[in-house]
């Protein structure tokens, strides 16, 4: 069976949209916190765990994924995301938080961390001539998920109750990802577009020379992974850090009903979602590099103005620019990745590079709820997270300086 890459593109939607949901989470803090009678922090934790297992998962899982296939890899995704989401009901249920980590935090977490990772490289290898664009759609319906599943959980909880919420979108979720990982698969060896080739032999467009072709071994010995690996810590523990909080810090701030902060984090993932694709293929022609410096110049200001915002446009305005560079800055790293070390080995590399999100799921979280449950509100920390974009800033200019220097040396 001939497969189209658009077709492709939107199978690996299929697979983000679902392990996306993940983005809901606050949606179900309050009412959890309601009927269990646990505090923040200990609802928290499971969303931490989750995030934790993502990034593990998917370090770990790279190679796997690269030697079995996007077909494979995502079917195992589809069977631990519905298991696990499906498996949180019967937590609450059983008022069991240690289950509730097990099923959302492990069981989910490494369902999203191979589900996050099966359809990108795979992508990258179908979109040699648009690789910005290619990752911002694999990794676009990861960001939009929230704007689905925020709403329908909280009319689910409504309707039907936590525990039965859990247990029917865990079904949905499987449902969907399995089909989609039914059409997942790697092109062959060499792959290029018929209208690409034939732009090329005309002399009308040109492949882009990768900085160099590593594997996961040799990578790891660069700084320029670590750079990369800073890059995301940063901008992940800062935007998650609201992402997991959303629904009651703008409850707080802002005083809005839970419905309509509902609402909000919906829009949160709209934007989200439609960064991932504006700023990677924006990627494509501003250059990686270029993209990085302006998501962190700008989100410096932001976090530093949002607490001292009293307007809620305003409020949600600055909020929903965060939420786009969040995106963009995960849908870019991918193509980001390529550029440096080239597709032998991106799957594996891009796993890696994702321990940064395991890492900021456990910091970003915590330090916002402990602040919380310490200072009694939110709005202190995003004073602690505008000083970590400044060192983020820093780096992504040395990481453009580098490139600059590593492509003139290979020129002379």
């Amino acid at each position: 069976m001939k497969k189209n890459r658009w077709l492709m593109a939107l199978a690996a939607v299929g697979v983000h949209i679902c392990i996306g949901s993940v983005y809901a989470w606050s949606v179900y803090v309050n009412p959890i916190q309601e009927q269990m009678k646990w505090d923040l922090t200990d609802v928290t934790i499971a969303f931490s765990i989750a995030i934790f297992f993502l990034g593990l998962s998917a370090a770990l899982m790279g190679k796997f994924v690269e030697k079995n296939g996007p077909k494979v890899s995502a079917t195992i995704a589809a069977f631990a995301f519905g298991i696990g989401t499906a498996g949180s009901g019967l937590a609450i249920l059983m008022e069991s938080k240690l289950l509730l980590y097990f099923f959302y935090g492990v069981l989910g977490g490494c369902g999203l961390g191979i589900g996050y990772i099966s359809p990108v490289s795979t992508l990258v290898k179908w979109f040699p001539d648009k690789r910005g664009l290619a990752t911002g759609l694999a990794i676009m319906g990861f960001g939009f998920a929230s704007a689905i599943s925020g709403p329908a959980i909280k009319l689910l909880i409504g309707s039907v109750g936590i525990a039965n919420t859990f247990f029917l979108l865990g079904s949905v979720y499987f449902i969907v990802m399995f089909i989609s990982a039914m059409y997942l698969q790697a092109p062959k060896e060499g792959y290029m577009p018929k209208k690409f080739k034939k732009k090329i032999k005309e002399g009308k467009k040109r492949i882009k020379k990768d900085l160099s072709s590593m594997g996961l071994n040799e990578a790891i010995k660069t700084p320029r992974f670590y750079g990369l690996w800073i890059m995301l810590f940063i901008n992940v523990t800062c935007g998650i850090a609201i992402i997991g909080v959303a629904s009651p810090l703008l409850e707080e701030v802002m005083g809005i009903t839970a419905l309509a902060a509902a609402a909000a984090v919906g829009l949160m993932g709209v934007f989200n979602g439609l960064g991932r694709i504006f700023w990677a293929s924006i990627s494509d022609f501003l250059t990686r590099p270029i993209v990085y410096i302006i998501f962190f110049a700008t989100q410096t200001v932001a976090f530093y103005a949002l607490p001292n915002i009293s307007e809620l446009i305003l409020f949600q305005i600055v909020l929903y620019f965060i939420m786009s560079c969040y995106g963009g800055g995960f849908a870019s790293i991918p193509a980001y990745i390529g550029d440096i070390f080239g597709t032998k080995e991106l799957g594996a590399i891009h796993g890696y590079i994702l321990t940064a999100w395991a890492a900021a799921g456990l910091v970003g979280p915590l330090i916002i709820s402990n602040v919380k449950d310490i200072t009694g509100s939110y709005s202190q920390t995003l004073y602690v997270f505008s000083g970590f974009f400044c060192i983020a800033l820093v780096v992504s200019i040395s990481m453009l300086l580098n490139i600059k220097k590593l492509k003139k040396q290979l020129e002379d």
